[in-house]
């Protein structure tokens, strides 16, 4: 496979990511429709959809790295990626929890939880708009792989206690509730990171021009 190859293939991986969300997105909807629940196969094919969207996140990074095609543009678009991810996946997933009974507790933690996440990802994304003017590099840190690596598989572990089909039913809610607060914990550290990080940026772009 020659370079332009690995290339186009991990940048496909990157961009395949938000189809994959719009079909997760437009299959959960369509799912909410008492018609068709009684088709397991609609549930199928969104979670798979959910599933396989999060996955390209951690294979486009290994085989970037493997092949050794990193480049800035995956940098940049690998973040806005997540971003849509969030966007697609938080909101309905508080939807879907508040039209089903005795869920309404869910559902506003689920609103919480999306109102911290998306806030701290408009907020990285300014603080990378400030360090880009002093040339630093837009690349996750450490603790943003760490949350990406928690917070993805939590989404797909909340989608499926709150839509799969009673029968195939197996997590129970501690363990849900459990995973949502951890990422939640994992959210705010990397928002205190990041804003460590930038500060000293932020304080020079607030000098005044001379």
């Amino acid at each position: 496979m020659s370079r332009n190859s690995k290339l186009a293939f991990v940048t496909f991986l990157t961009f395949v990511r938000f189809p994959l969300v719009l079909l997760f997105f437009a299959g959960a909807i369509a799912y909410t429709n008492p018609v068709a629940r009684e088709h397991p196969w609609v549930f199928v094919v969104t979670f798979a959809a959910l599933i396989s969207s999060a996955l390209t996140d951690l294979f486009d990074g290994y085989f970037a790295r493997k092949f050794n095609v990193v480049t800035k543009l995956g940098a940049h678009a690998d973040p806005l990626m997540d971003k849509f991810f969030y966007l697609a996946s938080l909101p309905l997933l508080a939807f879907v929890a508040a039209i089903k009974d005795g869920h309404m507790l869910h559902a506003k933690l689920l609103l919480v939880i999306t109102l911290l996440f998306l806030a701290r990802d408009q907020w990285v994304t300014f603080l990378r708009s400030i360090g880009s003017m002093f040339s630093v590099s837009g690349k996750a840190n450490w603790s943003g792989k760490l949350r990406t690596a928690v917070n993805f598989p939590m989404i797909c572990c909340v989608y499926y206690f709150e839509e799969a089909p009673a029968q195939y039913q197996f997590i129970p809610s501690w363990f849900v509730y459990a995973f949502e607060v951890v990422a939640l914990v994992i959210t705010l550290m990397t928002l205190y990171i990041y804003t460590k990080n930038y500060w000293p940026y932020i304080r020079r772009s607030a000098d005044i021009d001379k």
